[in-house]
């Protein structure tokens, strides 16, 4: 259920230099970046890019697919952080702190709250081992070292998903994917307190970013396509979005996981914009059950993840583009709600 292309992962994740100017300074435009800005999101001439260009033409790799982008799951995160009681708080900056990785995300988050900053950044760590070499996907790559803080150096793809048919009923078993099953089973190990602290710091991202993957409703589904083909989490589709000029053109899988933001989102910037979720989404009855989200976010995907144009490639309408953006902002806060009642009720004692 990957998609395997060197060619396709080429073509989508690849730019000459002028096109990443082009990108950077729309990006700008749109989000108010100044140069010294565009730069430091964008280091064009850093060995570190050329690097990172190379490794996607050469890499063998499949193509997994994410959740939402990284804006989706700081927000998710933050609106967390800020619904965790005093004590959770306490327990999550201390378990964070024995992670190997603590250190990388203070800086990277530049927050000035440091526990707050470390605790957002370890939304995405789930994500970014994908293409970080201590890590290694099972049954594909040799294995790497284990060290010193983490229980395992595997990269999981299959905990971020779980396809169930659209045709069917989200309680039949999934074709694939663990993503109900493994949160439960790192959130029993985050909440026993006899646990090793090394299993426990590394269950705690894991937690935080699949808790935003199980509310993103093409994390959940899988459908046969008109061609006969499953349509694993909307990569198999390809969508014209007219509301997008810069990436007009991507599965329907990476339309809904760019809906939350850019993906350097952070800062005041972040904070703002959670506030804004916050104030517009207030909290409404709590489910503490992965099977309940990830029922949920099926449902979605099956009422409304999928546009309904007849083109081919299908393009997004103006409705389908409102209605997807106001899914997302409704999801992301529910999230964070739900995160937050998660990790309360595990580390309350």
């Amino acid at each position: 259920m990957m998609m395997t292309s060197t060619a396709f992962g080429a073509h989508n994740c690849l730019m000459n230099r002028a096109s990443l100017n082009r990108f950077a300074a729309a990006w700008g435009a749109l989000f108010h970046l100044g140069k010294s800005d565009r730069i430091a999101i964008f280091p064009m001439h850093s060995l570190y890019i050329r690097h990172l260009l190379l490794f996607f033409i050469l890499s063998p790799l499949p193509l997994t697919a994410l959740a939402w982008n990284a804006a989706g799951h700081r927000l998710v995160a933050h609106i967390a952080w800020e619904q965790l009681e005093a004590l959770t708080r306490a327990e999550v900056t201390r378990l964070l702190q024995g992670h190997p990785d603590h250190a990388l995300w203070v800086k990277r988050a530049k927050d000035a709250q440091a526990d707050r900053g470390a605790f957002v950044e370890a939304s995405t760590w789930p994500d970014d081992i994908r293409q970080d070499q201590r890590f290694y996907h099972a049954g594909m790559d040799d294995p790497t070292p284990l060290l010193a803080g983490f229980p395992d150096m595997q990269r999981h793809s299959d905990w971020h998903y779980v396809n169930l048919r659209l045709d069917g009923s989200p309680d039949d078993p999934p074709l694939s994917g663990r993503l109900g099953t493994q949160l439960m089973n790192l959130l029993k190990t985050l909440a026993i307190r006899n646990t090793s602290a090394v299993d426990r710091s590394y269950a705690l991202p894991w937690i935080i970013h699949l808790v935003g993957d199980a509310h993103q409703p093409l994390h959940t589904c899988v459908r046969t396509g008109a061609n006969g083909k499953w349509d694993a989490l909307g990569q198999g589709m390809t969508i014209s979005n007219p509301f997008n000029p810069r990436k007009n053109s991507s599965t329907l899988h990476a339309f809904w996981d760019d809906l939350p933001g850019p993906p350097w989102l952070r800062g005041e910037r972040l904070q703002s914009t959670a506030r804004s979720l916050v104030s517009n989404y207030p909290p409404m009855a709590l489910s503490a059950s992965s099977e309940t989200w990830i029922a949920e976010s099926w449902q979605i995907a099956r009422e409304h993840g999928y546009p309904t144009s007849h083109d081919d490639p299908p393009t997004i309408t103006a409705d389908f583009f409102e209605d997807s953006r106001e899914i997302t902002r409704r999801r992301v806060t529910q999230a964070g709600y739900r995160l937050a009642e998660l990790l309360n009720a595990a580390l309350r004692q």
